[in-house]
């Protein structure tokens, strides 16, 4: 097969963001078994990163201080029964563990918390305090209606792998609805066709579930789509506001959101956020989208000292982790396969930056989101080391002057979705490109000042 400058060029960007070679578009692997053996506690705090919460405690680390001074200070903890139990696995707070299992005994009717309850204070359990707690989870795990977002699969799944030590066949029973009910015929299917996607917030959940998952059957999630979840550390860094937040306890980076307009900027949004972020270092430190990510991560700016963010700061930060600076992480993304991109003109606070995601393109300049109708906009958007072209009328462009000695990104938006284009670059030879379900085409290291012609194919 002959190979264009091109191809060769989208393949070698590839492979350099990315860090792999030889990587599965498909995926198709599943797990041996369903069966859960590891011992307790199985959800989050597996012994690795309970050693290494502990040393923290003892080191009177940064996070675990603020911890400390929030906890003794009498803060509202948003999800206060999740906190009382994490204290009792790390500081042995006695007081704190009984009153997180009052709650999920009694009152208590999240899924999620319970579970986590129920895995980090087995010791604290009384018999009657197992069959009420256990009664909850069942329920929760045996129910039988469709599983429609994140969270009510992360619940369903933590409550499967919590009782597996008491209930083993309904257990396997349930991990296995996970994964072959929701996880294959309804996500995985629909992250492949374009008809869903994870946003920065979302991304959370879904993390809890890869960790639970692989700590617990063996299994890493990623290698049933792995294009997708290979993209996904470097475009979720590139989804946020270049210009951070300031709020009272710290500042923010404030991620992409399709309602920012009318509900301005959610800082609980960008907490679980930032706890998705640390959550992908955890679960492969060592590619190099996990170090660029960390170095993304140890800026004390952004250390979330507040009483929703700082138990997720402290349970999955490892400030002992090597990391690269996100200066070197690319300004442009494209994500083909759910029809997104993202650039910036630079890593700094005043860039500019655009994102094309949920059907809709944003600009945010000069610290404002501004909503652009790539149907109708004609003039181009050049941020330096990537410029965005305006297609569905308009085909015929010529890449900026500024720069006539170097190569330049161009990525056209609004064309056809999944449609066929001949693609003529001056002193090229045609070419056949295919707009993504996003209806983007990227052409990159077009070179400058030449002219670039593009025509629907019969």
């Amino acid at each position: 097969m002959k190979m264009t400058r091109r191809d060769a060029c989208r393949a070698l960007a590839g492979l350099s963001v990315l860090g792999l070679s030889g990587l599965r578009v498909q995926g198709d692997e599943r797990p041996d078994s369903f069966r859960v053996y590891t011992d307790g506690p199985r959800l989050l705090l597996r012994p690795a990163r309970l050693r290494l919460l502990k040393r923290e405690r003892e080191r009177h680390s940064l996070r675990w201080d603020q911890f400390e001074t929030l906890w003794t200070g009498g803060a509202p903890f948003p999800e206060l029964p999740m906190v009382q139990a994490l204290r009792w696995q790390i500081a042995a707070d006695r007081d704190a563990g009984v009153r997180a299992v009052a709650w999920a005994v009694g009152p208590g009717d999240e899924v999620r918390q319970i579970a986590l309850i129920a895995d980090w204070c087995d010791e604290l359990l009384s018999r009657d305090d197992r069959n009420q707690i256990e009664t909850k989870l069942r329920r929760a795990m045996n129910d039988a209606r469709p599983i429609r977002t994140l969270d009510e699969a992360r619940a369903k799944l933590f409550a499967a792998v919590v009782l597996s030590a008491t209930h083993q066949a309904e257990s396997e029973k349930a991990v296995q609805s996970f994964f072959d009910g929701y996880w294959m015929p309804n996500l995985i299917t629909l992250l492949r066709s374009a008809k869903t996607s994870v946003g920065n917030a979302d991304a959370y959940a879904l993390l809890e579930m890869m960790h639970v998952f692989r700590d617990n059957l063996n299994f890493d999630l990623r290698d049933t789509f792995p294009a997708w979840f290979t993209q996904q550390p470097m475009l979720h860094l590139l989804a946020h506001y270049p210009a951070p937040w300031p709020a009272g306890e710290n500042e923010y980076r404030i991620p992409a959101d399709e309602a920012i307009e009318k509900a301005g900027p959610d800082v609980r949004k960008a907490v679980l956020s930032r706890a998705a972020e640390f959550a992908m270092v955890a679960l492969d430190s060592n590619v190099a989208s996990s170090q660029l990510l960390q170095g993304w991560l140890m800026n004390d700016r952004f250390l979330m000292r507040g009483a929703l963010g700082i138990p997720y700061e402290f349970l999955w930060a490892n400030p002992y982790q090597p990391g690269l600076s996100y200066y070197h992480a690319p300004l442009a993304l494209h994500d083909a396969i759910g029809g997104r991109l993202f650039v910036r003109s630079s890593w700094e606070d005043d860039a500019s930056w655009i994102g094309f995601f949920g059907g809709q393109l944003q600009k945010f300049v000069d610290g404002n989101v501004i909503r652009v109708d790539p149907m109708t906009e004609k003039e181009p958007i050049d941020l330096d080391q990537a410029v965005v072209f305006f297609g569905r009328e308009n085909r015929k462009f010529v890449t900026p002057s500024a720069k006539p000695d170097e190569a330049v990104n161009v990525f056209i938006v609004g064309l056809n979705a999944g449609r066929s284009y001949h693609v003529e670059v001056d002193g090229e030879e045609m070419v056949e490109e295919h707009a993504d379900p996003g209806g983007i085409v990227n052409l990159p290291e077009v070179p400058g000042t030449v002219g670039v012609r593009m025509n629907l194919r019969a």
